[in-house]
C-alpha cells in the first residue's frame, strides 16, 4: 500500500468573518464562541463555489509538483456542498484543468469525507492508476442560517488537497478504519431536498435546507467514537499511541479535540489545531491542516501521522499514515 503524498495545498476565500462580525447578525459574543468552540474567525465565500475553491488548490498542486494535468489518472473531490448535483464538482475541476485522462467523481461523507476519499484513492492506486488528486472543498456558508447562533458560528469555507502516486517509498497508509452510524444521522443534517414535481408537492420546512445540529449528541458521538476508531486503527499496526508523531483530527471544535486527546492520554501539543482561524470546513479541514503543517516543516517525511474525521452521517474514519 505504497501511497505517497507528493504535494499538499490549500485555499480559502479572502473574506474573513470574525466573531465580533457575527454579533451584528445574532445574539452572541466573541467570548461565548471562543469558550465553547475555540473559533475566533472563519473565511466565507463572496461568490466562489466549491469548484472554484478546489480549482485554486488543484492548480497550486500541479504547479508545485510540476505535473501536467494530462498526467492525472483520477480526481476525487470530497464535499457536502457541491456546486450542483450534476455535473460533479470533481468533473467541473477536471474540465477546467483539461485533465482529460482523469476519471473524476465526488464523494460525500461530510466531515469524514477527506478520509474516505483518501482510502478510495489508495484503492485506485492498487489498480492500473498511477497518479491522482484528492481534494476536500466546501462552501458551507450557503447551508448556514446566519441568524442561528447554534450553527452559524461553527462553519467556514475553504479547500485543501493532495497529489498522490503509487511509488515505492517509505510513505504508506498503514491502517484504516471507516464506520457509519446512519441511525444517528438526524443529529446533524443540512441540504434537505423535498420531493416536488408536477405530480406531488411535499410539505416541507424551508429551514431544512440549513444546518440543524443536536450539539450534545454530536459531542458525545465524537468524544466516544473517534477514540474507538483510532484505537481500532492502531490495533492493525505495530504502533502505540505514543508512537504517533502528530494527530490531525477534523477541526470541528477545539473542545472536542482536547477531549479526545485526554481520552487517549496523549500530549495535547501533538494534536495540531487551526480551528481558531477557519472554523469547521468539513471535508476541507484535514487537508488544510495537513498543508499548513507541512509548509511550516512541523510535519516531516517519515513521521507517523494519525488522521481522523468525524461528522454528518454520522460517520467516522481514521488513517494511520507514514508521511
Amino acid at each position: 500500500m505504497s501511497l505517497r503524498i507528493v504535494q499538499t495545498a490549500h485555499y480559502v476565500p479572502p473574506k474573513v468573518v470574525s466573531n465580533t462580525d457575527l454579533t451584528k447578525l445574532m445574539a452572541t459574543s466573541d467570548e461565548w464562541i471562543r469558550t465553547r468552540t475555540y473559533i475566533e474567525e472563519r473565511h466565507v465565500s463572496t461568490g466562489e463555489q466549491s469548484s472554484d475553491l478546489g480549482l485554486q488548490v488543484a492548480r497550486q498542486l500541479l504547479h508545485q509538483a510540476q505535473w501536467s494535468a494530462a498526467s492525472l489518472d483520477f480526481i476525487i473531490v470530497a464535499t457536502m456542498s457541491p456546486d450542483a448535483l450534476s455535473p460533479s464538482t470533481a468533473a467541473i475541476i477536471q474540465g477546467q484543468l483539461q485533465a482529460y485522462q482523469a476519471l473524476a467523481f465526488d464523494l460525500n461523507a461530510a466531515c469524514s469525507g477527506f478520509i474516505y476519499a483518501l482510502v478510495q484513492a489508495n484503492q485506485l492506486l492498487q489498480g492500473p492508476y498511477q497518479r491522482g488528486m484528492v481534494i476536500g472543498a466546501e462552501t458551507l456558508s450557503k447551508l448556514v442560517n446566519w441568524q442561528d447562533r447554534t450553527t452559524a458560528v461553527l462553519f467556514g469555507d475553504g479547500a485543501g488537497g493532495i497529489l498522490v502516486e503509487d511509488q515505492a517509498s517509505a510513505s504508506q497508509i498503514v491502517a484504516q478504519d471507516l464506520r457509519s452510524f446512519g441511525t444517528q444521522g438526524k443529529a446533524l443534517t443540512a441540504g434537505y431536498q423535498p420531493v416536488v414535481s408536477a405530480f406531488y408537492q411535499e410539505s416541507s420546512d424551508p429551514a431544512q435546507k440549513y444546518f440543524s445540529m443536536d450539539g450534545r449528541a454530536v459531542y458525545r458521538f465524537a468524544t466516544h467514537e473517534v477514540p474507538q476508531s483510532i484505537e481500532r486503527t492502531l490495533q492493525q499496526t505495530s504502533w502505540s499511541a505514543a508512537n504517533v508523531n502528530w494527530w490531525l483530527l477534523h477541526q470541528a471544535n477545539g473542545r472536542i479535540i482536547q477531549a479526545i486527546a485526554t481520552h487517549l492520554a496523549q500530549p495535547k501539543t501533538k494534536f495540531l489545531m487551526n480551528v481558531q482561524h477557519y472554523g469547521n470546513t468539513s471535508a476541507a479541514s484535514i487537508p488544510i491542516l495537513l498543508d499548513e503543517n507541512i509548509r511550516s516543516q512541523k510535519i516531516q517525511r517519515g513521521q507517523k501521522l494519525m488522521l481522523s474525521g468525524f461528522g454528518g452521517g454520522l460517520t467516522v474514519g481514521s488513517i494511520a499514515l507514514i508521511y
